[in-house]
Formats: structure tokens, sequence, C-alpha cells
């Protein structure tokens, strides 16, 4: 659009704008002292024929004329500067809409790079995929959180470890007294009481020590 003002250049075509202003209010400038010199030539020929309209009426008239000549300058004077603010107000208003549609196409370009070789097919399947591994995420922690450690307890080896904790312990005890435990006879055992029995002398200490194995022997027994 700068091509009205001639030069082909991108540093010519910045400053046409720039230039263009600067030349117009230099202009306006000097009608606008030309306008305020004529209203004083006005008022003075108006002045001298008012001084002269009694006892002069050919000055008054002559003043009257002169009058009329500056007024027709000045007229056409503000019809220039009137031009001319117009003229200023188009060019900065046509500058204003330049910069900003290049603004808007600098906008453009880059959102161009920004978005890149995105498409709505590529935005759908990232966003899929993301659900797909935030569903895999889910399941594996569900599965951690639920899934005990190590391997299932097998119960009957569990029986079986116990019976053999109590075969040993009861082959231990036999080494020691020399009695080998029956299971039948084990239940009838009697229960040693804890006090002496009345009417009784009191038991000794190894009888006290026979009657606690035997009692132990009983209840493991079971």
């Amino acid at each position: 659009m700068w091509s009205w003002f001639g030069g082909s250049s991108a540093a010519k075509k910045k400053d046409l704008p720039k230039n263009a202003i600067l030349t117009l209010r230099q202009q306006l400038e000097m009608l606008q002292k030309r306008e305020a010199h004529l209203e004083r030539q006005m008022n003075e020929q108006d002045a001298i024929a008012r001084k002269n309209i009694s006892t002069n009426k050919n000055a008054a008239r002559a003043a009257l004329k002169r009058k009329k000549q500056h007024e027709h300058s000045f007229n056409q004077t503000q019809s220039q500067i009137a031009q001319l603010e117009q003229q200023i107000y188009s060019i900065e208003s046509a500058n204003i809409n330049y910069e900003t549609l290049k603004a808007m196409e600098n906008a453009g370009k880059a959102m161009k790079a920004i978005h890149g070789g995105m498409t709505m097919e590529k935005v759908d399947s990232t966003l899929e995929e993301l659900r797909e591994q935030h569903a895999l995420g889910e399941e594996i922690g569900n599965a951690i959180t639920s899934t005990p450690l190590g391997e299932p307890i097998d119960e009957e080896e569990l029986d079986q470890e116990l019976e053999d904790m109590v075969q040993e312990n009861l082959d231990d005890m036999m080494l020691k007294t020399g009695q080998v435990p029956v299971t039948g006879d084990i239940g009838r055992i009697p229960s040693v009481p804890n006090g002496p029995v009345k009417g009784k002398a009191p038991a000794t200490r190894e009888e006290d020590e026979e009657a606690e194995l035997k009692r132990l022997q009983a209840e493991m027994a079971i």
C-alpha cells in the first residue's frame, strides 16, 4: 500500500509514513502562522475603516477592500489547514492499520510455527494414548495393593511341620527320662496339685519334677 509514495525497499516503506507526516506537519505549522498573520491584517483594516467611516469614506472603502482580500486569503488558508490535518489523520490511521495487520500476520506465523505438524488426528491419538496409560497405571496400582507378596502358605505343609516339631520334643524328652509316653495313657495321667495334699507328707523335689514332666508329656500328646 505504501508503493503510492515510491520506493521499493523495506526501509523506505517503513519510513514513508513518518516522513510524510513530518512534511505535512511542517506545512501545517507554516499555514497556521499565515492564518494568524492574515487575521491580524483583517483586524487592522477593519479598524482603519471604522476610524475613517465618518471623515474619509474613500480611505474607509479602501481599508474594507483590503480587509476583503485578506479575508479571502484567510479562508483559503483555513481550507488548506483543514486538508492537511485530514491528510495527517488519514496517514496516521493507515499506518496504524498497516502495523496492526503486520502484527496480526506475525502472530499467525507464530501460531503456525507453534502448531507445526499438529492435527486433530494426532491430538486425539495422543489423548487416547494418555487415557490408556492412565488406565494401565490404575490396574498396576490395584494389582500391587490387592495381591499379597510372596507365595500362598500351604496349610497342610504347616500342619505337618507342626507335628514334626511335636515329635522332636517327645523324642528329646524320651532321651532325657528313658520313658516312652503312650498316647492312650497320657490322657489318664493324673494332674498333680501345686500345693501339698492334706494328710500326706509334702512331696519331694524329685517327685514334683516327675509329675510336672508327665503333665507336659500328656499335653503335648493331645
